[in-house]
């Protein structure tokens, strides 16, 4: 039902807890425990569907390199390599159609080189496709689909977009908003809700029924709490109307991520800057860019992008995700060779580099197959606790019963100055992720429903 515990409230028959000792705080819990019930009962189905599909994903790492082993890695390590110029000749030669966007030269000693070509027939127009080719014999070892800056193949690109869209589109990425937008609350109400009483649950040695379950879904949510947090801010970070204002508010702030300029210096009208379409050597080549960006301190594993006409630069970047991360990327002048432009990721405004490190860390690349493992285990705890928290709801009442309304005048007894400014809080929340403020209006209105009802009906009874 949700990602952290709740409380033994309308607990099936058997020896009563304490209530808890009454707090300037107390008047609260009733409205935490409705927010958290109803939140629970509704978002645990996305948030079901994210964490399964986060836990392939995780695990999609370790798969991709069995699966595409063969294209990945070389027959055997040679004396010396090609010059990263003949080996995108290499391609080419097997992959005429379509333009090199990147390059990727290989980072290891047993990696092939990728070459990215863009604009090929039958490939996702937002994704490439990645001809690998061994770096020292120059053959060419398969081509696959590859998406992402972190050079996603079909399989773990295929999970992804289940996790990110359910393959719907912009559309469908509603559903992984919705999800982290109230992964935080449900966590958070949870932890609130179980502490408020756990000096009361101590004293109750029942260990059975729905107090065994309510005691699995607790602790298991108190641990799990942070790693749930840390996933709903990160994930918000790319969403689409949450990540939308993230964005513009660290623009507001100059903590946009930088990118170094492209434009190349000087005129390059008839010195050869320029290319056939397809064509990766613009003006000096990629061997001497590639020497230019080494000879600035970057090295593997780096990016060599084409320009993109005459008057821009040749762009190496970077792209370890892993830590320790490298991220710096220089602009290379076509016509000279020289470096017009460098950007280290040590420059990069704190925000900015908070949301690189958040993102990668949420995706697994931080920190590697510790990453990726612990991601797992998160997924599965959120699997547990929706799994318990729905048993808690059956063994409550065999499904039938909903839960308690608010008691009537609840609101009333909050004090002013906890109410006020929990009211405004809660208004600026809605305003910066609005699949959050949206269904939380929603749930207040149907719960005010509900009570009306069950006044009427004589049987509104107070919550626990």
């Amino acid at each position: 039902m949700s990602t952290a515990p709740t409380t033994t409230t309308d607990e099936a028959p058997g020896p009563a807890a304490p209530a808890p000792a009454p707090g300037r705080w107390a008047p609260l819990r009733p409205l935490v425990l409705r927010l958290h019930f109803y939140a629970g009962v509704f978002v645990a189905p996305f948030l079901l569907i994210a964490a399964v599909t986060g836990f392939l994903y995780a695990g999609a790492f370790q798969a991709e390199k069995i699966v595409y082993r063969h294209e990945m890695t070389v027959a055997a390590v040679g004396e010396r390599q090609l010059p990263v110029s003949e080996q995108v000749a290499a391609a080419r030669k097997a992959h005429p159609e379509g333009t090199v966007s990147a390059v990727r030269p290989s980072p290891e000693a047993d990696a092939t080189t990728r070459v990215m070509l863009s604009g090929v027939k039958g490939v996702d127009p937002g994704h490439t496709l990645a001809v690998f080719v061994d770096p020292y014999t120059g053959k060419v070892r398969g081509a696959l689909e590859q998406y992402g800056s972190t050079g996603a193949l079909p399989l773990r690109t295929w999970i992804d977009e289940f996790h990110r869209d359910l393959h719907l589109g912009e559309n469908g990425r509603l559903y992984s908003e919705f999800a982290a937008s109230w992964l935080w609350v449900i966590a958070g109400g949870g932890v609130v809700l179980w502490f408020s009483r756990r000096r009361a649950l101590r004293k109750v040695r029942g260990t059975s029924g729905r107090r065994r379950t309510l005691g699995l879904h607790g602790t298991v949510g108190v641990w799990a709490a942070a790693g749930f947090f840390f996933l709903s801010a990160t994930g918000l970070t790319w969403s689409t109307y949450a990540g939308a204002n993230i964005d513009e508010l660290r623009t507001s702030l100059g903590q946009s991520t930088p990118s170094v300029s492209s434009a190349a210096g000087g005129d390059h009208s008839g010195h050869g800057a320029s290319a056939s379409a397809g064509d990766a050597e613009h003006g000096v080549g990629l061997d001497r860019v590639l020497a230019a960006a080494r000879a600035k301190g970057l090295g593997d594993p780096v990016e060599i992008v084409p320009p993109a006409d005459a008057s821009s630069a040749y762009v190496v970047r970077q792209v370890q995700r892993s830590w320790p991360e490298k991220q710096d990327s220089v602009a290379v002048d076509p016509t000279t060779g020289k470096v017009t432009d460098t950007l280290r990721f040590a420059d990069y405004p704190l925000l900015a580099k908070l949301t690189r490190w958040g993102i990668d860390l949420h995706t697994g690349v931080l920190f590697g197959l510790v990453n990726q493992i612990a991601l797992m285990i998160l997924a599965l705890s959120l699997v547990l606790l929706i799994v318990w928290g729905y048993r808690m709801w059956w063994q409550r009442g065999r499904g039938s019963a909903f839960g308690r309304p608010i008691p009537r005048g609840a609101w009333q007894q909050v004090p002013p100055q906890i109410l006020v400014p929990g009211v405004v809080l809660v208004a600026v929340l809605g305003y910066f992720v609005p699949l959050l403020g949206i269904p939380l209006a929603g749930f207040i209105v149907a719960d005010v429903i509900l009570g009306e009802i069950a006044h009427r009906k004589g049987r509104g009874a107070p919550a626990a």
